[in-house]
């Protein structure tokens, strides 16, 4: 420490020198190399608020770009437009162009619609391919019922959607009334595992009288495989002109109604599993009230 003190005790006079040898153009390396400076904490006090000569300064690959990126913006290029020209990021653009003014919006009402339209059916689009993927997966889940799990899933379905006896107004016939195919289908496959036979069935369709009523008659006897021998009359349902129907077009085919003859007794088996549904579920919910 004291021979750095005494080499360097004269530091203004050796500030003067290093000013005026940077002012003739030197860089560091030969202003320490003449002065016979090792230390860069002292070449640096020596040089405090001197700027190096221009041609000690390295070149910045970023130079360009950032003039070109000023001078787009000046344009009123928007970053997005400025990142494809240029191929830079826009935290990048963000810094060179900071001190700049916003370009004005020049976009139509109509192009930023459409701008926005585009955008919303791409996320519809990814919706959709999400519910899709869902679905699939939630099939593959189920696999193959068991003639058990059959039997539960069509006494739950029929306690929903089947007609029920009443105290007042005893009905114990089991008949079936949906618009859904699948939901037909399923209770078709119960009926088969309680080996109700298919000629004691009997069916009908429910529809809107504006429908088309031959196409959808065509469409069930398709679906359930029977002759329309089978089929009772349509039962056609009056149409309000003051209510806007939504279940129009090709896609509607009303309800159907399926009606096992002679089906007291199966009645009375169902009502009673579903009660052993419902009294088994308490059963099972009971340590969750403790």
């Amino acid at each position: 420490m004291t021979e750095i003190t005494d080499k360097y005790a004269d530091f203004e006079a050796l500030r003067e020198q290093a000013i005026a040898l940077r002012r003739e153009g030197l860089s560091r390396r030969q202003i320490r190399d003449r002065l016979f400076i090792h230390n860069n904490d002292i070449l640096n006090r020596l040089l405090e608020g001197e700027p190096p000569p221009e041609w000690t300064k390295r070149p910045n690959a970023k130079d360009d770009l950032r003039e070109r990126a000023r001078e787009l913006r000046i344009q009123g290029r928007t970053y997005d437009q400025i990142q494809l020209e240029l191929g830079c990021s826009k935290g990048s653009i963000s810094l060179w162009v900071r001190d700049l003014p916003k370009p004005e919006r020049r976009r139509t009402s109509e192009e930023a619609s459409a701008i926005a339209k585009r955008g919303w059916e791409a996320t519809m689009r990814r919706r959709e391919e999400e519910r899709r993927r869902t679905k699939e997966a939630a099939a593959g889940e189920i696999g193959t019922l068991s003639d058990r799990e059959l039997f539960m899933v069509g006494v739950g379905l029929y306690w929903s959607e089947g007609s029920k006896d009443k105290p007042y107004a005893r009905r114990e016939n089991v008949t079936f009334v949906n618009s859904d195919p699948g939901m037909v289908q399923v209770f078709l496959a119960w009926l088969d595992l309680l080996e109700v036979e298919r000629r004691r069935l009997r069916f009908s369709v429910l529809i809107h009288e504006s429908a088309d009523v031959a196409a959808a008659e065509q469409y069930w006897a398709d679906l359930v495989g029977a002759d329309r021998g089978a089929f009772n009359k349509t039962t056609l349902k009056r149409h309000n002109p003051r209510t806007v129907r939504k279940n129009v077009g090709t896609a509607y085919h009303g309800c159907l109604v399926v009606k096992v003859l002679q089906s007291a007794d199966l009645y009375r088996r169902v009502e009673g599993a579903w009660y052993g549904i419902v009294l088994s579920a308490r059963r099972t919910d009971q340590p969750n009230r403790a």
